[in-house]
Parts: C-alpha cells; sequence; structure tokens
C-alpha cells in the first residue's frame, strides 16, 4: 500500500485515543482536569505514536451522566478552561500530527438545557416541539429501559403541563425531537462551529436511539427517514471539512449495523465500532478457544472503500456482553467477573482489562496485539497503555472512570488539590499510581507503555491493516486464531495463541488453488523481534506460540523492498 493513497482517508489507519478532560491532568489545581493541563500533556500522547484523540463530552452540563447530559453545544465548559483554552489544545495536537474529534451527542439534553427549560412552561412555547411529548398515558415500558435499575419506564410526566417526555436514557436527559427541522439546524450549527475551531470529526452517542421517531409527530415522522438524515449529517460535515469522520456508537448485529454505514453506498457513517467481536473476544478469552471469534469475524459483512471498524476490548462505558448468549455471558462473567460489584445491568462488565486477567502481562500483551492486529482501526482508552484498573468503590460505569496516574507522587500527578476536592477518587491497592504511573511505564524497556508504542508503530507501518482484505487461516489448533490481511501485494500473517499451554501451529498462507511455487525462497518476516520462518512452496508454514503467544509475519519475497 502506497501512502499517498492512504492519506484521503487518514482514520483508515489511525491510532484513536478516548480521554475525558476533567480526568486527564489539572493544571490550576482546583481538582479537576482542564484544557490547558491536557495541552501540557500532548507530547506525552505523540510519545505513545496516538495519530487522533477523541475527546468525551466538554460542553457545558451539570455532570449527572460525565457530560453527557449537555445544557450548552456551542461553547466549553467553564470547569475545563475556555474556547481560547480548547484551541490552543488543538493546535499544540495538531503541530504534533494528531487530529482531535469530539464525542457529540444529538439524542438528548440535560433537563438544565435553556431549551427544555422553556419547553416545560406550557404546551405552546416554541421550544415545546424541541422535545418529544405525549399527553395520554404511556404504556409500560420498564423492559425497554437501557439502564435497568435506574429508570423504569421511558416516559416522565412533567408536572407543569401534566403530560409526560421521553427519555431513552435517564429521566435528566430528554430525548431531542430530530423530526423538527429547527433541532436539525442547531445540531448542523454546533457541529459546524466545532469544525471551523478545528475538529476532524465527531464520535456521535448513541445513534441508533437519535434516530428513532417513536413518539414524535406523525406528520413530522412520516417526513424525515432516518437514514437519509444521517447521509445529510455526513454530506454537511464534509462539506465543511472534506477529511472529517463521523465515527458512530451502534451496538447492533453487523447485519443492522451495515444500515448505519449507508449500505452499499458508504454514505452514512464513516465509522462504527465493531461490538460484535469485541464481545466474542472475552468470550474466546474465556474458553481459552478462538473459534466464538473466528466464527463473528467470518460473518462480518464487507464494507465500501469508505467504511471502516473501529476495534476496542475497553471503551469508556460498561464493557456491555449483550450480544451473547445467556450461557456465553455466564462463561465470561465466572472468567472475569466473578463478584456481583464487577458485574453491572446483568449484561457486562465495569472493570478494565489488567484486573479481569490478574495481571497476567504476557496475556494482557496477546490482547492488546490482538487487537491491533484485527483488520479496523485501534481505539484506545486513556489509561490502557499503563494497565491501569478500576475502582469498584464508584457507581455504575464511572468505576472505570478514575483519573489518569501520572506518577507515584500525590495525587498520581494528577492534580496539586487536596484529594478530598478532586473530582473522582483515585484508585487504590495493586493498580493505585504507586504501582502503575506513565512515569516509571516510559522508564521501563519492559513495560506495557513501551509495548504498546511499539505496536503502535508496527501498526502504522502496515498499512494491510487498515485497508486490506481479511482471511482466516485454516489450522488445526483451536487456541489459535490465525489470520491474514492483505492488500496492493503486501501480506501480513498474525497469529494469537489464547491458551495458557504452548502450541504448535502449521497453516498455509494464500488461497489453495494458487501457483505451486507461488512462495518459492519466501519467508515470514518477524515484525517484532523473533526469528523468521521459512515458507514452502505452496505456502505452508509451521510456527511455535508460547504460553498466550502471538506473531506478526510479513510474506518476504527476495527482492522485496523492506521499510528500515
Amino acid at each position: 500500500m502506497r501512502i499517498a493513497e492512504t492519506s484521503d482517508l487518514w482514520w483508515k489507519n489511525a491510532v484513536v485515543y478516548c480521554l475525558d478532560v476533567e480526568t486527564f491532568f489539572d493544571d490550576d489545581g482546583d481538582g479537576t482536569g482542564d484544557f490547558a493541563g491536557l495541552t501540557q500533556r500532548v507530547d506525552y500522547l505523540a510519545a505513545l505514536g496516538v495519530t487522533c484523540i477523541w475527546l468525551m463530552p466538554f460542553y457545558p452540563s451539570p455532570d449527572r451522566d460525565d457530560g453527557y447530559d449537555v445544557t450548552d453545544f456551542f461553547t466549553v465548559d467553564p470547569r475545563l478552561g475556555t474556547m481560547g483554552d480548547l484551541v490552543e489544545f488543538i493546535r499544540a495536537a495538531k503541530d504534533r500530527g494528531m487530529r482531535v474529534i469530539a464525542d457529540f451527542v444529538v439524542n438528548h439534553t440535560s433537563d438544565q438545557h435553556p431549551w427544555f427549560v422553556e419547553a416545560r412552561k406550557s404546551t405552546d412555547n416554541k421550544y415545546r416541539d424541541y422535545y418529544v411529548w405525549r399527553s395520554d398515558t404511556p404504556p409500560d415500558t420498564s423492559s425497554e429501559v437501557v439502564f435497568p435499575g435506574e429508570e423504569d419506564s421511558l416516559w416522565t410526566r412533567d408536572d407543569a403541563t401534566g403530560e409526560w417526555y421521553l427519555h431513552m436514557f435517564a429521566k435528566h436527559q430528554p430525548d431531542l425531537n430530530v423530526t423538527n427541522p429547527a433541532v436539525r439546524n442547531e445540531i448542523a450549527k454546533a457541529m459546524g462551529l466545532w469544525l471551523e475551531l478545528g475538529l476532524d470529526g465527531f464520535r456521535l452517542d448513541a445513534v441508533p436511539f437519535f434516530l428513532e421517531t417513536r413518539g414524535q409527530p406523525k406528520d413530522q415522522a412520516a417526513n424525515l427517514d432516518p437514514h437519509e438524515y444521517l447521509a445529510a449529517l455526513r454530506s454537511f460535515v464534509s462539506r465543511r471539512n472534506g477529511s472529517a469522520v463521523l465515527l458512530g456508537e451502534v451496538n447492533l448485529p453487523y447485519k443492522e449495523q451495515v444500515e448505519y454505514f449507508g449500505g452499499p453506498d458508504g454514505n452514512e457513517l464513516n465509522m462504527q465500532f465493531d461490538f460484535m467481536s469485541m464481545q466474542h473476544i472475552y468470550l474466546s478469552l474465556a474458553r481459552q478457544d478462538a473459534r466464538a471469534l473466528a466464527e463473528t469475524l467470518k460473518s462480518r459483512p464487507p464494507l465500501h472503500p469508505d467504511n471502516q471498524w473501529a476495534m476496542f476490548v475497553r471503551n469508556h462505558d460498561e464493557l456491555t456482553l449483550d450480544k451473547l448468549s445467556d450461557g456465553e455471558r455466564e462463561e465470561v462473567f465466572a472468567a472475569f467477573g466473578p463478584e456481583k460489584t464487577m458485574q453491572i445491568y446483568g449484561r457486562g462488565l465495569r472493570r478494565r482489562l489488567p484486573p479481569m486477567l490478574g495481571g497476567d502481562a504476557e496475556r494482557i500483551r496477546m490482547v492488546y496485539s490482538l487487537m491491533f492486529a484485527l483488520p479496523g482501526t485501534p481505539v484506545l482508552f486513556y489509561g490502557e497503555e499503563i494497565g491501569m484498573g478500576e475502582d469498584l468503590r464508584q457507581k455504575s460505569r464511572a468505576a472505570v472512570r478514575t483519573p489518569m496516574q501520572w506518577n507515584d507522587e500525590k495525587n498520581g500527578g494528577f492534580s496539586s488539590a487536596k484529594a478530598a476536592d478532586l473530582v473522582v477518587p483515585l484508585v487504590r491497592g495493586e493498580y493505585g499510581p504507586d504501582h502503575v504511573n506513565a512515569a516509571a511505564a516510559k522508564r521501563d524497556p519492559r513495560s506495557l507503555f513501551n509495548f504498546m508504542a511499539t505496536l503502535i508503530a508496527r501498526y502504522r507501518e502496515s498499512a494491510e491493516l487498515g485497508w486490506g482484505s481479511f482471511a482466516i487461516i485454516d489450522q488445526p489448533e483451536s487456541a489459535v486464531f490465525a489470520h491474514t490481511c492483505s492488500s496492493d501485494g503486501g501480506t501480513l500473517v498474525l497469529l494469537h495463541n489464547f491458551a495458557e499451554a504452548p502450541v504448535k501451529v502449521s497453516g498455509t498462507v494464500g488461497p489453495e488453488d494458487g501457483p505451486r511455487n507461488a512462495f518459492k525462497d519466501a519467508i515470514l518476516l518477524d515484525l517484532f523481534d523473533g526469528d523468521s520462518v521459512p515458507l514452502e512452496p505452496d505456502g505452508g508454514f509451521t510456527v511455535e506460540l508460547g504460553r498466550y503467544g502471538y506473531r506478526w509475519y510479513r510474506v518476504h519475497r527476495k527482492g522485496d523492498r523492506l521499510a528500515p
């Protein structure tokens, strides 16, 4: 793959790093992270190899849902700094070759948003139709709530007018009525503002929910095709910034996800998170058997060349397991979250990867090697690169949203404030900053940080992973996930052992019906630090993988030009 061919669709082989400004680094010592602090840490992210920073919501908010309850889409939360501070950060990131995208919450606002404050005053208020109301008593929707145990209905009665408003999430987050052209115009204006200030796109929150037309006026709903609207939003963003990306949160089966890409036209979301493969990675880990993941990826549909999957093993939310069967989910719970306090909503985990794997360094590295090796764009959640753990003392999803651990000094180097004034307490115990921190990790050549930096470098040198075709290598070892990624004449062979026991893997590169001597004098060139492996003329090979072993190889023939 020639580099010139990858430049327009930069996000197809990017390395995305998600962070929350308020928990990353505190510059002014008030206990809350801010944009001035984030700017000071841009060089850290550049050293890791990050190419795109994804900001969680930074808009004004009562902060009842970590900023996803927005009160103003057009400015920065004063706790985090000013618009000028944001622009300075974007400039600093771009100076170091990193792009910046941000969460954009299009499904709902806070109930303290001025629109909703006005809307609830009367049924004929000009902002009433910005939200979704009903005058009749709603049916029982307790089985549909997104957060079981936190809400018991999708509708809440507002005493001011006696009508009910829709909230697919919490009652303090009323749903916007996207069938209203005025709402769609406000969304576009807000996106346009942030693009003008230098953002390179958005991660769209809860996409299927904001395209839901439940309870909305029939005449308006009939005039809005949700997917036409999503395509129009993509078109608008592209007009404002030709290289901007829309990364969507769409936790649905593959067949339905394809619709949100825009089907064969690929003209809606540029990227979507691959929730299906993530969940089956954990099932395969629990079983020490790679077949669940292999079967899932075999079913992954082909995409338009302008579309891409975003690969992850952890994010800022619950680690959802909702697409697994009840029995499969119980297998994962038993292996990685046996205590009820580790589980959430009966369908997921509120843990980070290192504690789930018992701090097993070899197994942790195998999982991250796999994440980067799977076809798609890798997405990291802050702190993953140093092996941060969770804090189960915190409620719900907040367990994995603790402050970044920079060193072993006061407050883990996050803030000079009193511990009681921190926006969120730090992790304690064996995963606290005394044992896990960025300063120590950077100095240790054997650390997870330095492994991750090398992994990122190899990924960035291997365009086949973001652009190439994907194929499973048939081989007899059930514990091994073996696949190829090929593009423009280049082929990578990627092997991962899900089991604790070492294993010998034999397979064949390339189609069985290819030329008989297609691989004469070719080798599998190790991309890390192992020995290269000779290939048989028909592409056959045998490789030994250690305990939770992994290998990245490039098919190399005499005369091929190698990158330095």
